[in-house]
Order: C-alpha cells, then structure tokens, then sequence
C-alpha cells in the first residue's frame, strides 16, 4: 500500500513538468489541419527550405564524420598536455548562444575576416553563402559527433586491438575492422544527432550565411520568417521538424537498446 501511494506520488510530482513539455507540440499539431499541411508542400518557400535544410545538413553531417573521427580518437586513446583545454573546446561551441557562434564566424570567415579576407583575394566567397549555411551547422552540431564518438572509442578494448595487431593486420585495418565495428553504435548516434542538431540550427546560420530564400533559407529560418508573412508556412515548417527531431530520438534509442 505505501508503495503504490509512492509511486502515485511521483507520477503527481512528474506531471507538471510532463504536461510543460507536451502541451506546446500538441498545441501546434492541431492547429495545423492536415489538409493544409498538404497542401503546403507544394509551396515553392516550402520546398526549397526543405531541400537546403537536408542538402547543407547532410554536407555537415558528413564533414563532421570524415574531420571529427580523428578527433574523437585522439580524444579516447592519447594523453597529451592541456587535454582538458581541448576538449572544453569542443564542448564550448555547444553552450555558446548560437549568435555569438554567428558572429564569431562571420568574424573568421567573412569578407574582412581573419581567413575570410585571405580567401577572398583568391576570388573564394564563403559568407552569405550555402558553404555558410554547412559551416554554421558544423560548428553548432558537430560537437555532438565528436563527443558520442570519444565515449565510443573509449569503450574498445586496447587488448582487442592489440591481439588483431599481432596477428599482423596494419594499423588501419585494425582501426577499420575491429575498432569501427565495437564503436558503430556510438558513431551511429552521433551521426544521427548531428544532423538532427544542423537540421534545426538557427542563430548561426542567420547571422553566418543570412536569410536568402532559395539559397542560404533552411527550414528553421523559413519560420522565422513566416511569423511575419505567412503563418500557414511557419506552421506545416514546425510539424516537420518536430517528426524529424521524434524519428532522430526514436532511432538513437533504438540503436542503444539494441542488443
């Protein structure tokens, strides 16, 4: 009897926090008929937020894979002076308001930027750009890749390792066949967060590469803009990202359950 009052009691102290979290997404679904839903796919605004949201997330995506996997391996498997200052750095750009990220990019990368300016005088333009709309998205979210991969690596046993290197397989065979294999479902889920993550990117973005319909306008810039021009598109924008963002969740779950 006491127990079962406890357990009543939790579910009394859970609910307000539950029904703040659910009362908003269910709010913005039913105010967003299906019918309309539909039929704003086939707005041009509509397309072409969904196309540059999935092309430049992609691209970050896989840039964080190819660049951030020697990373989180060096992170995992090396000691090395002012470790814990490099991977605060990693971690930072995942608590910096994202407008600061903005600004700090358009400071490198822009036409008088640090880097920008030298590019530039080679005819090569990244601000206000697509490239802008991926490395915006590769600042914000590849840290989710790197960090969920350095937990991945960690997790190998050096032995494992050790014994296919004496069974003489080379340093990347081993890498290839042993260590990706034992690591995948942590590199998996970082993959999948990370494009979750740049699929939703906004401040930076919209400070880096600007709001340019059909060009640098991804789907969460498209809302922005359609709270003042048009709400129906805001609308039927925010529901696809929500069932992107629930299937992201669902799939990384459903990686780490699997046995």
């Amino acid at each position: 009897m006491i127990a079962r009052r406890l357990r009543e009691s939790w579910w009394l102290l859970s609910f307000p926090l539950l029904a703040f979290f659910t009362i908003p997404l269910l709010a913005l679904l039913i105010s967003t008929p299906i019918g309309e839903l539909w039929s704003n796919f086939s707005k041009p605004e509509v397309y072409q937020a969904i196309r540059i949201s999935i092309i430049t997330s992609a691209m970050a995506t896989g840039v964080t894979v190819v660049f951030g996997t020697p990373v989180a391996y060096l992170m995992a498997r090396r000691r090395f002076r002012f470790k814990r200052v490099v991977d605060t750095l990693i971690d930072l750009p995942t608590v910096l308001p994202p407008a600061v990220a903005g600004v700090a990019l358009l400071i490198a990368f822009g036409r008088k930027g640090v880097i920008g300016g030298f590019l530039d005088s080679l005819g090569i333009q990244l601000a206000f750009t697509q490239a802008a709309v991926v490395l915006a998205q590769t600042f914000v979210a590849g840290p989710l890749f790197v960090k969920s991969a350095t937990i991945g690596f960690a997790s190998v046993e050096p032995e494992l390792e050790q014994a296919a290197s004496m069974d003489g397989a080379t340093g990347w065979r081993v890498f290839r066949e042993v260590t990706i294999p034992l690591a995948q479902k942590s590199l998996l889920s970082g993959a999948v967060m990370t494009w979750a993550r740049a699929l939703g990117e906004f401040g930076a973005t919209i400070i880096f590469a600007g709001n340019f319909p059909g060009r640098t306008q991804t789907m969460p810039l498209a809302i922005y803009i359609g709270f003042e021009l048009e709400l129906n598109v805001a609308l039927t924008l925010s529901v696809i990202l929500i069932a992107f963002s629930f299937l992201t969740l669902i799939l990384v779950k459903g990686i780490f359950q699997r046995d």
